[in-house]
């Protein structure tokens, strides 16, 4: 039987790209604000690029946020949250002062590095992904693979259980999480050539 995977559209960039690897895998990747395409998913993604508060304005406004919530949370649908929609599974977020969905408890913090010559914020380019716990996300992938990151917030979790991963940036942030259904990572998989896609291939299997 077909799975029906949708990419929660709420209006903050980079959502096509997702869509546009994800393909590779399966031809019919929805791309939708459509509260009831979102109730019906198999599995759900949730990429973004952008203000944080922005994103949360956009997705109440939207008239989605208790959907995802239900989604997730009651029906435990396997969700996916990629660089801002990673950060918005946290309780809160510095950026914009606003709560984000809880599902982590965990909040977003902006880096603070010491040496703003070698450390520039954002943070951009390729870094290494240190898995803290095997994970069907990352079977098959190399422990010390490198994925590509552009943000200058990060997750700073408040439960080291519901930690997948973490990258070194001057000090350690978590680059990756996992409990039960939710998935995140800080990083772009859509722009990580053959590990992301395997990631993303990983997901589809979950």
């Amino acid at each position: 039987m077909k799975q029906q995977v949708v990419i929660v559209d709420y209006g903050m960039g980079n959502l096509r790209s997702v869509q546009k690897k994800l393909i590779k895998f399966l031809p019919d990747i929805i791309l939708t604000s459509d509260p009831y395409q979102i109730s019906k998913a198999d599995k759900l993604l949730l990429p973004g690029v952008g203000h944080f508060a922005m994103a949360v304005k956009n997705i109440i406004k939207l008239g989605i946020w208790d959907t995802v919530n239900e989604t997730v949370l009651v029906k435990g649908t396997p969700v996916l949250g990629i660089c801002l929609g990673m950060q918005l599974m946290a309780r809160h977020s510095q950026e914009g002062n606003v709560n984000g969905f809880g599902w982590f408890d965990a909040e977003v913090v902006r880096f603070k590095v010491e040496d703003k010559l070698k450390y520039k914020i954002p943070h951009i380019g390729w870094n290494n992904v240190l898995p803290t716990k095997p994970s069907k996300l990352f079977e098959g992938i190399p422990a010390d693979s490198e994925f590509y990151f552009v943000h200058s917030y990060h997750i700073k979790s408040n439960k080291k259980s519901d930690v997948l991963a973490f990258t070194e940036y001057e000090s350690s942030f978590v680059s990756a999480f996992e409990r039960n259904n939710i998935f995140g990572v800080q990083f772009h998989p859509e722009k990580s050539h053959i590990m992301g896609e395997k990631l993303l291939s990983n997901f589809l299997k979950i």
